[in-house]
């Protein structure tokens, strides 16, 4: 898969038909005598923590920014949650009050921040 000197090229086609597999999964060349360590390391089926089956070599990817139990901070207290139940946390604590320091009336925390504009 890259550009070969014409003067370099039957010697190196001979090489890779003898040393090099292309992999059914990916498509990556592989070396031949790597190629059981490569199917087993990066395309071996893992379970992820929510129990969603993936392909080893995506699970990272995966766990960090689909996985609906990846951690994630809720924006008005900052406590970390499983990212299903970060709505109905945020709903909760976004229902809160803090005193408004320039008009003195009561604020929800998830109105707190446009509040300035109409306090002002």
């Amino acid at each position: 898969k890259k550009d070969i000197p014409a003067v370099n090229f039957l010697i190196h086609e001979i090489h890779c038909r003898r040393n090099i597999e292309i992999c059914p999964f990916c498509s990556d060349s592989v070396p031949k005598a790597e190629m059981k360590n490569h199917i087993e390391s990066e395309h071996v089926q893992v379970t992820c923590k929510c129990r969603m089956k993936i392909e080893n070599s995506l699970l990272k990817d995966h766990e960090a920014s689909a996985c609906p139990l990846r951690p994630a901070l809720c924006r008005f207290c900052d406590i970390p949650l499983a990212f299903n139940k970060l709505q109905e946390h945020e709903s909760y604590c976004g229902a809160r009050t803090e005193r408004c320091e320039g008009c003195g009336h009561n604020v929800l925390l998830r109105d707190l921040e446009q509040h300035p504009r109409r306090c002002g």
